[in-house]
């Protein structure tokens, strides 16, 4: 059993973030039939479901019947959302966790400060008695004081690291982390990561994938649509890779080139 499972429902975006290693795949959105599939595959393997990897899940134009759809077939669903097209969850109570990056906003999208929070307010008002919402401020940027003192005016406290901020609602504050890729300088060959024991992840295109940074889908395991996942699980590949790691080794190339977890 997988702690979780990453599924890019689109790796469609509508912004255009500095810290974004950004897609570079064809655009897509996962249909009706091909995330029943995904579901009837992961059953057995975990109970849950992350919409993310890249891409901006609350623009597929089924999002709501995807997160019924899952909470249907016994999941638990968790979103990252940059909080832009929050006003397209329509007060669903079927989500688990709902993380929301704040370090997302940028003027540059038309839309000032107050109102893109206000937006995420109106939801969050309606969801956090059924959903934990975390507030996500992991990149510098000059917004971020002024985020922070909205925060505080809102919820009535101090913020002074990660902390509750009212029942079911966070903050949370991390290091903003470079995205692995093969252009990257050589990192270690050393190591041990969470990838295959406790998560994968699912592209768009259904390409399998170990975590939810391999975005390019460079160490490709095997696609859920043709797939499955005992198949894969069994591959030389996945179990060279798992037993790499528990004895402290990057096989892959690509990990040898992530700094991700040190």
């Amino acid at each position: 059993m997988y702690k979780k499972v990453y599924i890019e429902i689109t790796n469609n975006c509508p912004l255009n973030c500095d810290f974004c290693i950004k897609n570079k795949r064809p655009n897509k959105f996962m249909s009706p039939k091909e995330f029943q599939i995904v579901l009837n595959k992961l059953k057995s393997h975990t109970k849950y479901l992350y919409f993310h990897v890249l891409g901006e899940p609350l623009i597929h134009p089924l999002i709501n019947d995807f997160i019924n759809l899952a909470v249907e077939n016994n999941y638990y669903v968790n979103i990252t959302t940059n909080g832009y097209l929050i006003n397209n969850i329509k007060n669903n109570k079927n989500i688990r966790q709902l993380n929301i990056s704040l370090h997302s906003y940028n003027e540059k999208y038309k839309k000032s400060l107050i109102n893109y929070l206000n937006d995420i307010f109106l939801v969050v008002d309606k969801l956090k008695n059924t959903t934990y919402i975390s507030y996500r401020l992991w990149v510098n940027s000059k917004y971020k004081d002024e985020i922070v003192k909205i925060l505080e005016k809102k919820y009535n406290v101090k913020i002074n690291g990660n902390m509750k901020l009212e029942k079911n609602v966070f903050i949370d504050f991390d290091d903003e982390f470079i995205w692995p890729s093969l252009n990257n300088n050589y990192y270690s060959d050393k190591g041990k990561c969470y990838a295959l024991k406790n998560q994968i992840g699912i592209l768009a295109d259904g390409t399998i994938i170990p975590c939810c940074l391999d975005t390019l889908g460079v160490i490709k395991l095997g696609n859920i649509f043709v797939d499955n996942i005992n198949d894969i699980i069994n591959t030389f590949k996945y179990q060279n890779m798992l037993n790499g790691f528990k004895n402290n080794k990057k096989i892959e190339e690509l990990c040898k080139h992530c700094s991700f977890i040190k």
